[in-house]
């Protein structure tokens, strides 16, 4: 009698295999996990960018109002004081310190400076035009960052400029951080990102994204 071996392999009980539970499980755990990184990615250029939304609009109300910050109370804008003379005026340093000067307290500067503040502010605070705010951003940084010019190491008068770094101050990471929150759609998240970007006007210009 011949004795058949049967080819069909036990059902009884038998230990796992600790690298074919790994192999067939990892695919299925990567998914979540890149998940959860992308979210939390995500709500984290969300925030700064809120964050950074505020730095802009609380500049715009200071400077407007004069709460007694940066700007003295009956300081203030709506009292009739210039939200550039205080700070283009006593500009005392780099090459384009005369011209600072020309354009302290004039009313074209003062209406574009602060209409720069709540037009940054406001949209980076609701998430929309981030690439137009970047653009917008950045030139006022450099702007500004030309005006403390942080290079010189003494100011015209020959005193100290107090510059603690010689090339990088706020201004630039300012300005680095305005390009990053476009590039990774910061307004997507905690803002109004998305249905900005499915209105007609915006998809036929997409530089307005």
């Amino acid at each position: 009698m011949a004795v058949h071996q049967h080819t069909h392999p036990k059902t009884g009980f038998h230990l796992p295999s600790p690298r074919g539970d790994r192999t067939a499980s990892a695919p299925g755990a990567a998914v979540p996990a890149r998940t959860d990184a992308h979210t939390a990615r995500a709500y984290a250029f969300a925030s700064a960018r809120v964050l950074m939304g505020f730095v802009f609009l609380w500049a715009f109300l200071d400077k407007t109002f004069g709460f007694g910050y940066a700007t003295p109370s009956g300081k203030g804008w709506i009292d009739g004081a210039s939200p550039t003379e205080g700070f283009l005026g006593h500009v005392a340093v780099g090459p384009m310190e005369s011209t600072f000067h020309s354009w302290a307290g004039a009313a074209w500067a003062d209406w574009l400076f602060m209409l720069g503040l709540l037009g940054i502010g406001l949209a980076l605070t609701a998430g929309v035009a981030l690439r137009l705010t970047a653009l917008a951003g950045t030139v006022m940084m450099a702007l500004m960052w030309m005006a403390e010019w942080p290079p010189a190491q003494h100011l015209s008068d020959g005193s100290p400029s107090m510059s603690t770094n010689p090339f990088v101050d706020y201004h630039l990471v300012y300005a680095v951080l305005l390009v990053a929150l476009a590039a990774v759609s910061a307004g997507d998240a905690l803002g109004l990102g998305r249905l900005w970007a499915r209105l007609p006007f915006v998809r036929d210009h997409r530089w307005l994204r």
